[in-house]
């Protein structure tokens, strides 16, 4: 549906009720207390996507997902608990308002506004080419601001780097696969000639969560020095608690004979055994066990945001000059361009962006930037569709973390109609 109508969309599956979910992905802070109706919304947005298989991640993160949707089954037929002491609303908002202002407690290191954060350690590097044997060699990297470098040994940091970027729009998407013990993180880095794909790979959960935490800040302009630095290592570390399995040998076996179409998504189902991946499951159940239903869609929603694919829009489009179909996705802070196989090519962060309109006639989208013009065809869809798209994240962009703003519709029907102030 257009946004003349509403900010939803609804959605028919075969075999299926009507669903409605939210077109943007950009959620303020949920907060379980006041939010409980639209958390639930969420949630069961993100599970219907999982399923649906729009979202890709890896097994480890799928059985952690059913785990978490399993106990979300559990905790409704159970009387939630009701605090015998509720907190005074003001003394909420207080705390609420303290937090926002302080921020996480951070090392005294990154207080410092005179001293620049820089991250080092050695990890393993690979620039993957086509039709080359070579593997994953040791590096002394180095994070300074959003820079990015690569020497041989940490004593030759005052010598020229063997590799230099600026991480400022990369992309950034974890390779975690925690059975083998892998802690990878893929950056696509924008060059002149376009994306530039490297590998790093970490040797622990607290080496991934830093550099993973410092790489998504410097992918977005920012530092270390951020407050939300702390808070995303101790997010990431949690995640990849939540995924470690225990293997217990104690797992109820009625538990076993749980319905694994409710919570795994197909590709899942069918390459493992019914058993077995019941086991899995209930294995990863006993992480999530003493959770509250909404502190397990809660939960859910947060590693879902955290997928590569969450939050991306896909368009078949053909570029002027080219004369192939490629793919754009429109995220809620950059425009991406990929080849038919998704590859990526090039981003467009909404920071650049001076204007963008839409010729009805030719149904051609024209986007300026700071530096060129961007003009593409959308391939079996309409033009408005991607105009509506654009617009909706650039005013939710504009938009403020007060939660007593007041919904400007008019701004909000101007930049996604397609109709000028």
């Amino acid at each position: 549906m257009y946004s003349t109508t509403r900010i939803g969309e609804k959605v028919t599956v075969f075999n299926s009720p009507p669903r409605n979910r939210f077109k943007f992905f950009t959620f303020y802070d949920l907060n379980a207390k006041f939010d409980v109706k639209r958390i639930n919304q969420i949630y069961e947005q993100a599970r219907w996507m999982l399923l649906a298989e729009e979202l890709d991640c890896t097994e480890e993160e799928m059985m952690l997902f059913a785990a978490l949707q399993y106990q979300v089954q559990l905790q409704s037929q159970v009387p939630q608990a009701v605090s015998q002491a509720p907190e005074d609303d003001i003394d909420a908002a207080l705390n609420d308002l303290q937090t926002t202002l302080e921020g996480v407690n951070s090392p005294t290191f990154y207080n410092d506004i005179m001293q620049v954060p820089v991250l080092s350690d050695y990890l393993q590097f690979l620039k993957p080419k086509k039709f080359t044997l070579r593997g994953f060699r040791p590096y002394f990297v180095v994070l300074r601001d959003t820079t990015l470098s690569l020497f041989k040994d940490e004593h030759d940091t005052q010598s020229e780097p063997s590799l230099e970027l600026n991480l400022r729009g990369c992309e950034v998407a974890p390779d975690v696969v925690l059975t083998n013990a892998k802690y990878g993180i893929k950056l696509q880095v924008p060059m002149a000639d376009g994306m530039q794909e490297m590998w790093l790979r970490c040797v622990s959960d607290a080496q991934y969560a830093k550099w993973m935490a410092a790489f998504k800040l410097a992918s977005k302009g920012k530092t270390m020095a951020d407050s939300s630095y702390q808070a995303e290592v101790q997010n990431l570390l949690s995640h990849l608690a939540l995924q470690h399995t225990s293997h217990r040998q104690d797992i109820d076996p009625v538990a076993l004979n749980v319905d694994l179409d409710q919570y795994v998504a197909p590709r899942f189902t069918k390459k493992n055994r019914n058993h077995k991946l019941s086991g899995r499951v209930m294995d990863a159940h006993s992480n999530v066990r003493n959770l509250t239903a909404t502190e397990a869609k809660l939960q859910l929603i947060n590693a879902c945001q955290r997928l590569p694919d969450y939050a991306k829009h896909y368009f078949v489009v053909q570029f002027a000059g080219s004369r192939k179909e490629e793919l754009l996705a429109v995220t809620p802070n950059q425009l991406i361009r990929l080849d038919i196989n998704g590859r990526m090519l090039k981003t467009w962060p909404y920071k650049r962006m001076r204007d963008w309109h839409v010729n009805w006639y030719k149904k051609l989208v024209v986007v300026e930037f700071d530096d060129e013009v961007v003009e593409f065809w959308p391939v079996g869809a309409d033009a408005k569709n991607v105009h509506e798209f654009i617009g909706g994240y650039i005013f939710l962009a504009t938009r403020a973390e007060d939660k007593n703003q007041t919904l400007d519709e008019a701004e909000f029907h101007k930049l996604t109609g397609g109709w000028k102030a």
